[in-house]
């Protein structure tokens, strides 16, 4: 096991952290499914506990994930240690937790402050450690407004700290102006390397969570051209062609790499590959792989004793996807 600094924050988090968005179970977003799919409520608790026994303490939902499932899932899984963990959640949507409906709005600020509240209590907690506005594409322009209200929510004790999870530098840019913003969540994994966010990290001493770590699974290898998905599934919805040209790409990318740590003796799974290739991009970035077993859990922690991999590693899959080596 080994930590990493939340940011500019004085919070020590464990290098991997869990990704909750799986164990909210089935949902829609805009009348469409954004779920994982059937799960195990008991399963995901127990997988939560094997985390936090292995010493995982970062654990990543959202009021989404579920429409609050994740989320009440989450605190019967910590209650009594609750102390122990940092807990991070994010706003910026329409939940309806008895319909299980997620949707838009464009009504953002006037709404965070009932949005916190009402993760509070799903969470069964008087504080939030990280507290992340979750709508992507908002306008950078009126971003301002909204990490003003959470410097409020800070000053009153609701959250300690705060991000943004966006794929754009420039808004993120706008948010980590804030005294307390001390994350970016952004979209990073083996096969994309995204150096203009991790860039911003740096710059404004921020830690790089990475959503995806994994790719939805697909870096994983356990995926090939005759894998389908269920219609409650999210990589459903999402229009998932694993016969593509690209998918075709993507597993010859990955298999390339496979048989590269193999041909070396490396016993590393390819998801362990994945996250190992992460930590050593940045010594900023967090991943959250998502789970929904303990098996799974239980992969992703080994992956941490491995340790990073090596220049000669990150040069071979640099060349295997044609990029240059930046490692900041």
């Amino acid at each position: 096991m080994f930590k990493r600094r939340l940011g500019r924050s004085n919070l020590e988090v464990s290098a991997t952290g869990l990704g909750c968005w799986a164990m909210g179970g089935k949902w829609t977003y805009d009348n469409e499914p954004h779920g994982w799919g059937q799960v195990d409520d008991a399963e995901s608790i127990r997988a939560i506990h094997y985390a936090f026994d292995a010493g995982i303490n970062f654990f990543d939902t959202a009021a989404n994930y579920g429409c609050g499932h994740s989320e009440q899932i989450l605190s019967q899984a910590i209650a009594d240690r609750r102390d122990k963990v940092i807990l991070a959640t994010k706003f910026g949507y329409v939940v309806n937790e008895e319909k299980r409906t997620v949707s838009k709005t464009d009504d953002i600020v006037p709404r965070i402050r009932q949005e916190c509240e009402d993760s509070l209590r799903r969470l069964k907690t008087n504080y939030i450690d990280l507290y992340q506005f979750h709508k992507d594409d908002y306008d950078p322009g009126k971003a301002a407004e909204v990490r003003d209200v959470l410097e409020r929510l800070v000053e009153e004790g609701k959250i300690r700290w705060y991000g943004w999870s966006t794929d754009n530098p420039e808004a993120a840019k706008v948010f980590v102006q804030g005294v307390h913003c001390t994350a970016i969540q952004h979209y990073l994994n083996i096969g994309y390397a995204d150096p203009q966010m991790l860039a911003v990290c740096e710059e404004y001493d921020q830690a790089s969570i990475n959503r995806s770590p994994l790719g939805m699974g697909i870096m994983t290898g356990k995926f090939n051209s005759d894998t389908t998905f269920q219609e409650d599934d999210v990589r459903h919805w999402l229009g998932w062609n694993l016969r593509s040209e690209r998918s075709t790409q993507r597993f010859q990318h990955i298999e390339a790499i496979r048989k590269f740590f193999a041909d070396a003796g490396e016993t590393r799974t390819q998801a362990q590959i994945a996250l190992a290739w992460i930590w050593t991009r940045s010594e900023r970035a967090i991943p959250i792989p998502g789970f929904k077993t303990v098996a799974q859990v239980k992969e992703n922690i080994q992956a941490m004793e491995f340790g990073l991999l090596s220049n000669e590693q990150m040069n071979k899959i640099d060349e295997i996807y044609e990029r240059s080596s930046v490692i900041l």
